[in-house]
C-alpha cells in the first residue's frame, strides 16, 4: 500500500453522447439515460483510482460553497476519500461538459471558475508523510512543487496536451517532476523526437507518452532510451474520457509498490483498457483483484 498525496482539480462533469463529430445542428435530441452528471476532475479521478486499488490517499483541492461543492464532499465520503483537505475557497465549483461519440472520441469543455487565481496552503507534515506527491498542473500547485523537492519527495505530474517543449505554463511542472506523463495530442508526427527534446531539456527520471490506441512510449533517464509499448486491446471501448488519468494512476500504484517502470506501464495500459469500457472519467476503475486476474489471463495468452 502506497501513501500518495494528490493535489489538483475536482469538479462536476456532465457527459453527453453525440451522433458524430463534428456535431451537426439539430434543435433537440433524446439520448435516454445518456446524459449523466458526476464528480470528476483530474485529481479526483486519480485519487479514486488509487483508493480503489488500495492505496492510502490524501486528496487536496479547492471547491466552492455551493450545491456542487456539497455533492463533491458527499461523493468523496462515499468513496472513502477524506474531505479534510478539500477547501471551499472558490467563488463557484469548477465544472466540465464532455461530448463523446460511438467510437469513443471526445470533446471537453472545462470551466475552471476561479481555480487558477486561487491559493492553497500546503502542509509540510502532510507532504512529508507521502511516498509520492502527485502535483496536477493547476496554478495553486506551484508552491507544492517547491515544497516537495525541498523535502526530497518523488514528484509526479501529468501535463496532458503539450505542443511546445518550452511551454510557459507547464515549464515549472516539467522542471520539478521526477515522473512526467503527457498525451501525444498536439506534439506532431515525430513523437520520439519530441520526447528526446523534453528529456534533453528537463531532468525528469521517467517520461511517459500516452498514445491512445497506438499504445505508449517510455523514456527512462537511467537507460537514456525510448521504448514503445503496444496498447492493451480488450475491446468494447465505450468512452475514452479519463483513460490518461487511469494510465497515470495505475502506473503510480505499481511504481510505488516497487515494480520497474516497464512492468508498471504495461500493467497500467491494461488498467486503462478496462476502465474505458465504462463511460465517465471517474467510472470503471477495476479493483486490484480484477486487474490482477485480467493481467494473469493476458500473460497466459502470450
Amino acid at each position: 500500500m502506497g501513501k500518495i498525496l494528490v493535489s489538483g482539480l475536482v469538479n462536476m462533469e456532465t457527459t453527453v453522447p453525440v451522433r458524430q463529430f463534428p456535431v451537426q445542428y439539430y434543435p433537440i435530441d433524446y439520448p435516454f439515460f445518456g446524459v449523466n452528471t458526476a464528480v470528476s476532475g483530474v485529481a479526483y479521478n486519480i485519487a479514486k483510482a488509487l483508493t480503489v486499488l488500495g492505496d492510502q490517499v490524501a486528496l487536496l483541492s479547492l471547491i466552492g460553497q455551493d450545491v456542487s461543492g456539497e455533492m463533491i464532499c458527499r461523493q468523496l465520503e462515499s468513496d472513502g476519500i477524506s474531505t479534510a483537505h478539500i477547501h471551499p475557497d472558490l467563488q463557484q465549483t469548477a465544472a466540465s461538459v464532455v461530448l463523446y461519440d460511438p467510437a469513443g472520441n471526445r470533446q471537453i469543455y472545462c470551466d475552471l471558475k476561479d481555480v487558477q487565481e486561487s491559493r492553497y496552503d500546503f502542509s509540510e507534515d502532510l507532504c512529508r508523510a507521502a511516498d509520492i506527491v502527485v502535483s496536477c498542473n493547476t496554478n495553486f500547485n506551484r508552491p507544492l512543487l517547491h515544497l516537495s523537492k525541498a523535502l526530497g519527495k518523488t514528484v509526479a505530474t501529468d501535463v496532458h496536451v503539450l505542443s511546445d517543449v518550452f511551454d510557459g505554463y507547464n515549464r515549472e511542472f516539467l522542471e520539478y517532476a521526477d515522473i512526467v506523463f503527457l498525451s501525444d495530442e498536439g506534439i506532431g508526427d515525430d513523437h520520439r523526437a519530441f520526447l528526446r527534446r523534453l528529456a534533453d531539456t528537463y531532468p525528469m527520471k521517467i517520461l511517459v507518452l500516452g498514445r491512445g490506441s497506438k499504445g505508449a512510449a517510455l523514456y527512462q533517464r537511467a537507460t537514456d532510451d525510448i521504448r514503445e509499448y503496444p496498447a492493451a486491446s480488450i475491446g468494447n471501448v465505450v468512452n475514452t474520457v479519463g483513460a490518461g488519468d487511469a494510465l497515470f494512476s495505475a502506473f503510480l500504484h505499481s511504481y510505488a509498490r516497487g515494480l520497474s517502470p516497464e512492468e508498471a506501464l504495461a500493467r497500467a495500459q491494461l488498467f486503462a483498457a478496462i476502465k474505458i469500457q465504462t463511460s465517465g472519467a471517474a467510472q470503471g476503475f477495476p479493483t486490484r483483484d480484477a486487474w490482477d486476474a485480467q493481467w494473469s489471463k493476458q500473460q497466459e495468452m502470450i
